[in-house]
């Protein structure tokens, strides 16, 4: 087997030449996006500060659904998951702002709002057992 060095050659010409625009354009990406600092460590702790489990009542304003509804979530990281059956897939940002898909068979919905503290509050819409139907939710953590 023979490697040749010539793509090599290649390559390392093309870093020469072009390492001062890439240099450049990665300072600028990292001053635009923010690098790594105590800033991001907070935004961390703060999504972690709604871990846990939370009870969502979802009452249905529109649609030809049962009128309210009880389910328990599991929150852990940011990430929100189901604690009691179903396919729940979504997330929380630092400031509380959620946003959730569920699906049930041939159900699906999904819903977004706000958590603050122990409690929060939203909207939801989807299709339940072939209806359209919307409406409001609210948590409580357990």
């Amino acid at each position: 087997m023979t490697i040749s060095a010539q793509p090599i050659a290649v390559l390392a010409d093309f870093g020469r030449v072009r390492a001062p625009r890439w240099m450049f354009a990665a300072a600028i990406l990292a001053a635009i996006t923010g690098a790594p600092d105590a800033a991001g460590a907070r935004s961390v702790g703060a999504v972690r500060a709604y871990d846990g489990t939370w009870n969502v009542v979802f009452a249905t304003r529109a649609g030809n659904c049962s009128s309210t509804n009880s389910v328990p979530f599991a929150v852990s990281g940011g990430r929100v998951s189901s604690a009691g059956g179903g396919k729940v897939t979504g997330g929380i940002g630092p400031a509380g702002a959620v946003s959730v898909r569920i699906s049930l068979g041939l159900s699906a919905a999904s819903g977004s709002g706000r958590l603050v503290g122990n409690s929060g509050t939203g909207r939801w819409s989807g299709i339940i057992s072939g209806d359209r139907c919307s409406g409001s939710w609210q948590a409580t953590r357990s």
